[in-house]
């Protein structure tokens, strides 16, 4: 139970200075665990000078035998919590967070963590050096039963999806840091509400048109031969084969999808002003406004040994520069690989390059192996931030988390995305040296190979967009299917392997004890050594967890964050699918860490750290993709330049309805038979029993394959449109954020009366 309990049954005294007599499994506040050595085995004898340790420092240890393992139940004496309120009410920046004059459990556990983690043996060895030589098995914190089955089922089961969180009783129980990432998550998922709605609407304005577009019926109805799209066994082909890829195209680059990219950008803007107002009002509740993470690793620092010596800040040029050239290196291997995807699309395209299908086919399977490399690169990136970490020496244990929250953002975003970003903006480039290469017989034989993989994964006449929709699809939807079914079941998993492993079975609770844990403490009560070890056992067979645990979810929700922003011109659909996946989520790391996982330490903070930079780089970044998608990689600006520059309208020939006809054809250049420079061998120019004297390809080129004026002209618009559409969202970001305050003006007057009191209470 907590302190705030405790002193309402007259168990501790008032001001909470008191620790509680009774010696209940929720009164340990950590536990470690250790196999049955012999006693004259080194790793037993280091066992045993640290648990003295423990002891000189006046820590109560209790030790329980079970078969092969030895649990040492720990307990912090009262002048360790009585030091730290000392050095709290002094503090700078943590002194508001001691008004209330008590120490809850979630801070005894705190205290503890940081002691245990940082006394030393005589070889200098920490605990955390002897748990990597196997001297001590594990440690955690208990989970508290009434606590836990009160957040079951309130919080944590299926059921609750759609109710609200309980936030203030998950702090009071993990700690702020797991709080705000809760308080975050539900946020985040509330506002994508209207953009998944939009989202939706979008899709069904294209689907709207899906058969009646005169761009999709020119497709169907065409009878354009297309040239081959390789040099041996390709023949020509007819363009109104592509009817159902030019309808799939329609769905996701249309109009709407342009209006629909400016909403998002503003809405990236106001949900990071308005969750900075929504963190305030619980921040100032939580009285943690002022609250410094890397004070309180001072402090804690203090209690634990009062003659040590602060680690200083230190700055290395040597250091940084070998970070900043690791992280490059890094950096350019995960771009290697992206070039590895296109090599292998490019193989499997020749292999396949029969029709346009091969396309779709080398596009599905490198997405596919996409998500493997990502799989992969997950666990090196891990590895190497960890590393790069270890070189910068950082001062503070929150300093490290930040550093290493960067870079392994930095290598997963490249992971994520560099293969996107070749989709986007580099796939239908190709097809400009592609074609004059092909077309005019200006190759080699070393490029042949090379040049026929590219005509082959060019791009569709009818646009780029489908194949970036694709490859998201692809990546969002697996990523965060998998991910989810690993996340849930392999905890459930191990549960189950635990228990089945675990022989004989512990006793059941006795009849007393029960009593004692299902109600009110009496002063004097005592659990016996078998139901403690009962409660020990249950939590020890739970899935680990490590200060990076809450990280893991960050970032999984971050790089969501920049799917559904930074491409969402060319997936509509991506808000709807992270609305979804978002309200499994919430109850999903609500299950793992209540049930399924053993409890995390709970961790002061007043914000999200980091991860509010990271997301304020994000919603910049979708403003300058998104415009660069509509204008570089989407068909709409040569739609545009041809509605009112080249199409029957222009001349008023035509109905409004009618204004885009023409417009495939007039994307397409022809190559005759007749023009010695192109090199099709006459049995490729065979289809459907007709003789082809020429085919078509898509290109601005007039005979001579010189580029035309209206590429030109296109280009220009693309470049107006792309610098337009970035400045006037970027000067709307920040109107925004100057016209919303980012804290509620009652949050900043209850917070100005807090301080003001205290300071008249001290004087």
């Amino acid at each position: 139970p907590s302190i705030e309990l405790l002193e309402f049954i007259g168990v501790v005294k008032e001001n909470g200075n008191e620790l509680p007599p009774v010696f209940t499994p929720l009164s340990y506040d950590y536990v470690l665990v250790a196999k049955l050595m012999d006693d004259r085995e080194r790793h037993a004898k280091k066992q045993r000078e640290y648990i003295e340790q423990l002891q000189n420092k006046n820590f109560k240890v209790k030790e329980i035998i079970n078969k092969n393992l030895i649990f040492y139940g720990i307990q912090a004496p009262k002048e360790i919590f009585q030091k730290y309120r000392y050095l709290l009410k002094i503090s700078d920046a943590c002194s508001g967070s001691s008004a209330d004059n008590n120490i809850s459990l979630s801070t005894r556990i705190r205290i503890v963590h940081f002691i245990i983690n940082h006394t030393q043996i005589s070889t200098k060895e920490t605990l955390r050096d002897l748990m990597k030589a196997k001297v001590f098995e594990t440690r955690f914190c208990l989970h508290e039963k009434r606590k836990q089955k009160e957040l079951k089922e309130e919080w944590a089961r299926w059921t609750a999806c759609l109710k609200g969180q309980p936030i203030t009783k998950v702090r009071d129980y993990f700690g702020e840091k797991v709080a705000l990432y809760f308080l975050w998550l539900g946020w985040y998922t509330f506002l994508l509400i209207l953009p998944a709605v939009i989202g939706i609407l979008v899709f069904l304005y294209g689907l709207s048109y899906f058969n009646s577009s005169p761009l999709v019926q020119e497709v169907c109805e065409s009878n354009t031969v297309m040239c081959p799209l390789c040099d041996n066994g390709c023949k020509v082909w007819k363009l109104s084969d592509t009817c159902s890829y030019a309808k799939l195209s329609l769905l996701f680059d249309n109009n709407g999808t342009v209006f629909f990219a400016m909403f998002m950008a503003i809405w990236t803007t106001l949900f990071m002003e308005f969750w900075k107002r929504h963190l305030a009002s619980y921040v100032c509740e939580w009285r943690v406004t002022d609250w410094s993470e890397s004070e309180e690793e001072l402090i804690l620092e203090l209690v634990n040994n009062a003659d040590c010596r602060p680690k200083i800040y230190k700055h290395s040029y040597l250091r940084t520069a070998l970070v900043l050239i690791f992280v490059i290196v890094m950096i350019l291997v995960i771009i290697g690989l992206t070039h590895f995807l296109v090599v292998f699309r490019v193989l499997v395209a020749g292999l396949l390059a029969k029709d346009f299908q091969s396309n779709l086919g080398s596009m599905l399977a490198g997405a596919l192996l996409h998500f493997i490399i990502i799989t992969i690169m997950t666990k090196v990136n891990r590895i190497v931030a960890m590393k790069l970490c270890k070189i910068e020496e950082t001062r503070s244990f929150a300093d490290t988390e930040n550093s290493f929250t960067v870079k392994m953002f930095t290598f997963q975003f490249f992971t994520y995305f560099s293969s996107l970003f070749y989709v986007a903006f580099f796939l239908g480039s190709l097809l400009f040296f592609t074609n004059w290469f092909r077309l005019t017989g200006q190759v080699t034989e070393c490029f042949l190979a090379l040049i026929t993989g590219l005509m082959a994964i060019q791009c569709h006449p009818s646009g780029c967009l489908t194949d970036l929709f694709i490859q998201m699809a692809i990546i969002m939807v697996l990523k965060q299917v998998i991910s989810n079914m690993f996340e849930y079941f392999g905890p459930l998993f191990k549960k189950f392997l635990e228990k089945r492993k675990r022989q004989p079975k512990l006793q059941r609770k006795c009849a007393t004890c029960y009593l004692k844990d299902d109600n009110p403490l009496k002063e004097g009560q005592e659990l016996c050594d078998n139901c403690k070890l009962r409660d020990w056992h249950t939590n020890f067979e739970l899935s680990d967890v490590d200060s990076f645990s809450l990280f893991n979810e960050f970032l999984e929700m971050v790089i969501q964050f920049s799917f559904t922003t930074i491409f969402v011109a060319a997936f509509p659909l991506a808000p709807l699918f992270a609305l979804l996946n978002n309200v499994i989520e919430i109850r999903l790391d609500a299950i793992k860490m209540v049930t399924l996982e053993r409890r995390m330490v709970p961790k002061k903070t007043n914000t999200i750290g980091v991860w509010i930079d990271i997301l304020e780089a994000i919603g910049v970044l979708a403003v300058i993709v998104n415009g660069l998608v509509i204008g570089v990689s989407s068909d709409f600006i040569p739609r545009l330049v041809y509605r009112y520059v080249y199409g029957p309208c222009v001349n008023g020939t035509a109905g409004v309805k009618d204004c885009m006809s023409g417009y495939i054809n007039n994307t397409l250049s022809v190559a005759s038979m007749a023009d010695s420079r192109v090199k099709f061998d006459p049995h490729q120019m065979v289809t459907d029993g007709i003789n082809a004297t020429s085919c078509s390809y898509k290109d601005y080129r007039d005979t001579d394959f010189n580029i035309t004026h209206q590429f030109w002209l296109i280009l220009a618009v693309r470049f107006a449109f792309v610098i337009l559409f970035e400045h006037v969202l970027v000067i709307c970001k920040f109107i925004a954020s100057w016209f919303i305050p980012p804290a509620p003006m009652n949050v900043k007057n209850d917070g100005l009366m807090d301080k003001f009191k205290r300071l008249q209470e001290d004087l």
